[in-house]
């Protein structure tokens, strides 16, 4: 059980970015980085975290390329500094059945529930970071995100813009962060 460090420039997300006009010529910054196996817990769970710079990136606001898990896999967040939007979607294929957003701070936290890919925004002209539990066995695809370009909607300095790579995307609804850390992380294990 080793920490590793992964950094993530613009050049990584470039495909899957709002602006595609501005990725012809912007400059190849660091866009976010994350520690993976900050902690581990003997049942198998990995504590990471990602810090989030907050230079745009051309009209959308800078945000983590976003994954899926395996369907059983759950994923628990916590803003450790600044602000956060959280973007989880329920896709199959080019089909979005269920996209929201919550927006969370300091100290709040949610729920990546099974079967949903997410990614992170930060919007607050600061640097945002989060804590991650999961799985350690838990992988990361980003196959469907990246053929489509990116999640079921951009948030930009105009707003949330509907990517039109998708079929279908049900409407974008709100929701609100838990309203307390678990103090027991257990249901995060699948066996």
């Amino acid at each position: 059980m080793k920490t590793n460090t992964e950094t993530r420039l613009v050049s990584d997300l470039k495909t899957i970015l709002y602006d595609q006009s501005w990725t012809k010529t912007a400059s190849n910054f660091k866009v976010y980085s994350v520690k993976r196996g900050v902690k581990y817990r003997q049942d198998g769970l990995r504590y990471d975290q990602t810090l989030i710079f907050p230079k745009l990136l051309g009209k959308e606001y800078p945000k983590t390329k976003g994954h899926e898990h395996p369907k059983e896999y759950i994923e628990l967040i916590e803003v450790l500094k600044g602000k956060a939007i959280f973007l989880l979607q329920n896709d199959k294929g080019n089909k979005i059945k269920d996209i929201y957003f919550i927006k969370a701070k300091k100290g709040q936290a949610v729920i990546s529930p099974q079967g949903y890919s997410h990614t992170t925004i930060n919007a607050s002209g600061k640097n945002l970071k989060i804590g991650t539990w999961i799985e350690d066995v838990s992988a990361s695809s980003y196959r469907n995100i990246e053929k489509l370009h990116g999640f079921g909607y951009y948030y930009t300095t105009l707003g949330w813009k509907k990517n039109k790579n998708y079929k279908v995307v049900s409407k974008l609804k709100e929701k609100k962060p838990l309203k307390s850390f678990p103090k027991n992380i257990d249901f995060l294990n699948c066996d």
